[in-house]
């Protein structure tokens, strides 16, 4: 791949009437018409629904996106955290139940592509709605997650665990009242991810599923992100991968974004 395009795009603002949806920050079709597909992202672990506000601009002008909002951070930081993956799921679940007019496909980066599969399952399971595509990013298939039990180590443990990722966004750490104010959430997501339990077997989703890793992403080997392609047919399977670190989607985000725009008219 050749280098990333760093040049920002023009931001598409977010629909301040989706705002009253504690869930999902809504950014509308820039055709001004109805959606042909929404585009619903699931942030990382400690991450907020700013991670995407730069791709609406770079999105087809027929797709909305939807960035989900996780409770206890932002705008919603006097909520209680999410106590388990399937209170998550479930609340996400119902939050997209009034967007089913049209077609869905999600993405989840990290801790958000557990959701968003969690979500995909749902979807299907209890409303007959299968999406259209399931993108998964930086994360082991759920069979492969390896727990590091991070969230009951001290903070300094857990912020360096973090950090040995990637570096987005960890300097505000460095900054004694955004630490106190970050440090919650962070670890409230790293509880809920490594105390979550699969489906045993795991369950497979009728969706198609795209892969996507970092080359040089210390959190997940190829191959436990390869084995997402056991969860889906196998003529329903593509792996992508990047140059970078489990944040690479920061650097490479024009890249990342029209790859998924091909997705989304497959």
């Amino acid at each position: 791949m050749t280098g990333p395009t760093r040049a920002p795009a023009a931001s598409r603002g977010a629909d301040r009437s989706g705002w009253g949806d504690p869930w999902l920050r809504t950014y509308p079709a820039a055709s001004g018409r109805p959606p042909r597909i929404r585009l619903v992202c699931f942030p990382h672990a400690g991450g907020t629904a700013q991670l995407f506000h730069g791709w609406a601009a770079r999105l087809p002008k027929d797709v909305e996106l939807l960035a989900v909002r996780y409770p206890g951070r932002q705008e919603r930081l006097s909520e209680p955290f999410a106590e388990d993956m399937a209170e998550l799921a479930d609340a996400v679940t119902a939050a997209l139940l009034p967007r089913l007019d049209r077609p869905l496909a999600l993405f989840g980066h990290s801790m958000g592509s557990t959701v968003a599969y969690e979500t995909a399952l749902r979807l299907q399971s209890r409303h007959g709605v299968v999406p259209r595509r399931l993108i998964v990013s930086a994360r082991s298939a759920p069979h492969r997650i390896r727990r590091t039990g991070l969230h009951r180590r001290g903070d300094d443990e857990l912020l360096a665990g973090v950090r040995r990722l990637g570096s987005l966004g960890s300097e505000a750490y460095d900054i004694p009242e955004l630490r106190e104010l970050l440090l919650p959430a962070l670890r409230a997501d790293y509880r809920l991810v490594e105390n979550y339990r699969p489906a045993s077997p795991p369950v497979s989703t009728w969706a198609p599923i795209t892969a996507c890793l970092g080359l040089q992403d210390p959190g997940c080997d190829p191959d436990s992100v390869l084995a997402w392609s056991e969860l889906t047919r196998a003529d329903d399977f593509a792996l992508r991968a990047y140059r970078g670190d489990h944040f690479y989607l920061a650097p490479w985000e024009a890249e990342l974004v029209a790859d998924i725009t091909k997705d989304l008219e497959a």
